[in-house]
């Protein structure tokens, strides 16, 4: 007859912290144990084991017990959760499609070289955007039967800019009037009416500030201004004027600054070449032939690789990358190439730690004074006066927590790109001069004689390179 054992002092149940898995193992191990299915099926249960039993690995353990003497066996397992799915905005092809500068092509197959520009039209009403609902999630179950919740897909929200409306369910976005799809600043989808200049920007036309798109169909000459609250579009040339716009600038021909004025976008700036010029971009800074003698800086990247694609002499400052073909010359003309710099998010992270203790301030005094007003609610002394504004302080209460959200978010995106050195580099397609200097974060490396085809980058406290593929 065989010997009966109490099977808790003898086995343990192990369950693992998220409470997925369920090992089986000894805590005391004698010769000769042994326990029927159902004996190890009860003992499971009075241990909380309930969901994901694993009926093989138990007739494997009765049959054999002693072969499990030193070991865990995997006696039961869990479901995970399946997280939910973000919401996301899909744009419209209005928004999304290309619209590079390329010759016209006409009806009877003619191409048209003076036609280069497209522009993202739209007519009142139409759609620009929609919003997909994020998707649920399931829960999981551990192995004690127990829901372990998911994660719920977080909701999109459009980026409203000027000159659109929301559907009042929130589905969708729609142009308020005819005019130019527009991105500006932290991508907000605008939609622009459009100034053009049939011609150049001179003594005749004065300088322009304008609240949509502004399109110049000749050139910008020295000491005029253009400021636009969408982008600028110049199909000849700029000389030493000034040109700032909250979404991009993009010049056919090239700058000559004469080193006065400037050019500054708040998204990217497109040109063929920057000569004696100085260039701000909160985006991209892309160069077709060459930048001489230049004051650049552009909060993401730096791209010069056109047939030429020259740096030479100046100071080119990128958040993230520099990419040319060829730094510097055989004269050794000064040329400084700094990666990793970011001064316009430095500046914004500081005006968001002000409106933060600004918000933080303010809802502070909210909740005091619902504080006082709730108490006299519950004591039934709320006078109907009081009673509008306990109404209205808990609205302001709810936003000033979404735009406490808002602020806080958008800090952590800042601080977390600040410390990101990993996309800073500089890649050389051909060759860099001595004479050259490259700065990467807080790392200078001077340039004596001339290398090809090499990559520069931050590596364990130093600036390393490679050989660019």
């Amino acid at each position: 007859m065989e010997k009966q054992y109490a099977l808790d002092q003898f086995l343990k149940v192990v369950v693992s912290p998220d409470k997925q898995t369920a090992y089986l193992e000894f805590a005391k191990r004698e010769e000769g144990f042994n326990c029927s299915v159902e004996e190890l099926e009860r003992f499971l249960s009075s241990q909380k084991i309930s969901y994901g039993l694993i009926t093989d690995a138990i007739h494997t353990f009765v049959a054999r017990p002693e072969d499990h003497f030193f070991t865990k066996l995997l006696i039961a397992q869990g479901q995970q959760p399946i997280h939910g799915k973000d919401g996301k905005i899909n744009l419209a092809e209005i928004v999304t499609g290309d619209y590079s500068h390329k010759p016209l092509e006409t009806a009877d197959g003619r191409v048209d070289y003076k036609e280069l520009t497209r522009l993202r039209n739209v007519k009142r009403g139409q759609l620009i955007a929609e919003r997909v609902e994020p998707m649920p999630g399931v829960p999981g179950i551990a192995v004690t039967g127990e829901e372990i919740p998911f994660l719920p897909g977080r909701e999109a929200r459009f980026k409203i800019g000027k000159n659109v409306v929301v559907h009042p369910e929130g589905i969708a976005m729609y142009a308020a009037i005819d005019g130019l799809v527009t991105t500006t600043e932290k991508g907000k989808l605008n939609v622009f009416p459009v100034y053009e200049v049939n011609g150049d920007v001179d003594y005749s036309v004065g300088n322009i500030d304008f609240v949509g798109t502004v399109v110049i169909r000749g050139n910008v000459l020295t000491g005029f201004r253009i400021r636009a609250a969408g982008d600028i579009r110049v199909i000849g040339g700029v000389e030493g004027a000034e040109l700032e716009a909250e979404g991009s600038v993009e010049i056919s021909g090239g700058i000559i600054g004469y080193h006065k004025g400037y050019v500054k976008a708040a998204q990217n700036v497109k040109c063929s070449f920057i000569q004696d010029g100085n260039v701000i971009a909160g985006g991209d800074i892309l160069v077709s032939q060459s930048i001489m003698h230049s004051q650049i800086k552009a909060s993401k990247n730096v791209i010069c690789e056109g047939t030429k694609g020259l740096i030479v002499g100046g100071n080119v400052q990128a958040g993230e990358k520099v990419v040319a073909r060829t730094i510097g010359n055989t004269m050794s003309t000064a040329t400084i190439i700094e990666v990793g710099v970011l001064p316009e998010l430095r500046n914004e992270l500081t005006e968001l730690r002000a409106r933060l203790k600004q918000q933080t301030d303010s809802q502070d005094k909210t909740n005091k004074a619902l504080t006082i007003l709730d108490q006299l609610a519950a004591t039934g002394q709320l006078a109907p006066e009081r009673m509008a504004m306990r109404i209205k302080l808990t609205s302001t209460k709810k936003s000033n927590e979404h735009e406490l959200l808002e602020t806080k978010s958008r800090m952590l995106e800042i601080e977390r790109t600040l410390e990101d050195t990993s996309r800073a580099r500089v890649e050389v397609k051909n060759i860099i001069y001595g004479g050259s200097k490259i700065v990467i974060g807080r790392y200078t490396k001077f340039i004596k004689d001339s290398v090809e085809r090499m990559a520069f980058y931050y590596h364990e406290g130093d600036i390393s390179m490679s050989s660019y593929v």
